[in-house]
């Protein structure tokens, strides 16, 4: 059987955009980009429904999801009562320019939103980057375990991603398929 994956994501400057690409290449997944007035497209609606797995993704603005992701959020209200997505895989991830810059509390809220719904969350189940030895380019440099973090300066363009939150990325795709796939 194969299986579905979506990534649904909001990017405001294309680095959230970048991180979801690298979670696709890791997970074979399709994108589905909320818009600048946060919205999808019907096709991208009925592209959600037939998934086996939802990964939310989003910057993270003022501690939180952006305003297009709350908007994508709210709109799934039908989506909620007729419990369609439950049972159904979901991951996060986020990007902001600080090192902490509260992205812990955009993916309690994207859990948060995921367990509305009843869907199965997936961590990124990878040990951190923490021993003395560590550089800023490694795997899991952020330590973030309920969801993948990644961290860009304020002034750098979405091609300056760190390669190693960009590597995380990837591999976080990676568990995140064959989470799909051990379930199918």
């Amino acid at each position: 059987m194969t299986s579905r994956i979506s990534i649904v994501f909001h990017s405001g400057y294309g680095h959230t955009r970048k991180l979801a690409q690298a979670v696709a290449q890791g997970s074979g997944a399709d994108l589905i980009e909320i818009d600048q007035d946060g919205r999808v497209s019907e096709p991208d609606w009925a592209r959600l429904a037939a998934s086996d797995a939802i990964v939310f993704g989003t910057p993270t603005y003022m501690g939180n999801v952006s305003w297009q992701f709350k908007r994508f959020q709210d709109a799934t209200t039908g989506v909620w009562m007729n419990q369609q997505w439950k049972n159904k895989l979901a991951a996060g991830f986020t990007n902001s320019a600080g090192i902490n810059g509260d992205k812990l509390a955009t993916l309690n809220s994207l859990f948060t939103f995921t367990q509305q719904h009843g869907m199965l969350w997936v961590g990124t189940g990878m040990l951190p980057a923490n021993a003395k030895a560590s550089v800023r380019d490694d795997v899991n440099y952020l330590a973030s375990f309920s969801g993948l973090m990644a961290a860009t300066p304020s002034d750098a363009s979405a091609d300056e991603l760190v390669p190693g939150d960009l590597r995380t990325a990837r591999l976080f795709g990676e568990r995140i398929r064959e989470a799909v796939q051990r379930l199918n």
